[in-house]
């Protein structure tokens, strides 16, 4: 399946519980009134009402793995030691990004700028949780595809910017997955816009 992918409506469970941690809530050390509880909760539901998800996906087989990095079969070149080690098992790799839209950046902008300063922090934790949930989604649905061959991905993503997988390397995803397509640009600094925008590598291996 080496065809690139366009998932123009990605739907996910809300990952309440992640948006809750990334709040700093600990159901052990941190108490909410009713009153904030209903707060949040409402905050939620909001963010997700601004939340337009999307993305791309596509698997590409390795051509060459060595200790410094991995070549595809396209003739990309990804260096990274981290990588290669992370992909070791691997002979393929899919590459995947996705994008919560503009719209709540929007809103977090002007909640920030009016010193709303509750309801920007809880529409960024929902958008940050929620984007790398779809990419859980784009996951799974590729996993669906793999079982047919006997091949699944591995449970971990990979980005650029992480370990010595350089954040340059975010460019070549996006050409790649012609993100520009749902709405992601890049700048000069490798930097995905709309702020919750996301790209990663997996591997795909075998059943054992």
């Amino acid at each position: 399946m080496n065809r690139l992918l366009f998932f123009d409506s990605i739907n996910v469970a809300t990952p309440e519980e992640n948006i809750y941690k990334r709040l700093g809530y600990r159901k052990d050390k941190t108490q909410l009134t009713p009153q904030q509880k209903e707060e949040v909760e409402r905050y939620i539901e909001d963010a997700l009402s601004l939340i337009n998800l999307k993305g791309a996906g596509i698997s590409i087989p390795v051509q060459e793995k060595k200790t410094s990095g991995i070549i595809l079969s396209t003739g990309i070149i990804f260096e990274s030691v981290h990588l290669s080690a992370f992909l070791e098992d691997c002979r393929e790799i899919v590459l995947m990004g996705a994008t919560a839209g503009n719209d709540i950046i929007e809103v977090i902008r002007e909640d920030s700028a009016e010193n709303n300063l509750t309801r920007a922090v809880v529409f960024d934790a929902v958008a940050s949780e929620v984007v790398d949930a779809s990419l859980d989604w784009i996951m799974n649905y590729f996993n669906q595809e793999f079982r047919r061959e006997n091949k699944r991905l591995t449970p971990e993503r990979f980005s650029a910017g992480y370990h010595d997988f350089l954040l340059e390397n975010q460019k070549i995803i996006y050409d790649i997955l012609q993100l520009q397509r749902i709405g992601i640009k890049i700048n000069e600094n490798f930097i995905l816009t709309p702020e919750k925008s996301v790209t990663a590598v997996a591997g795909i291996i075998g059943f054992r």
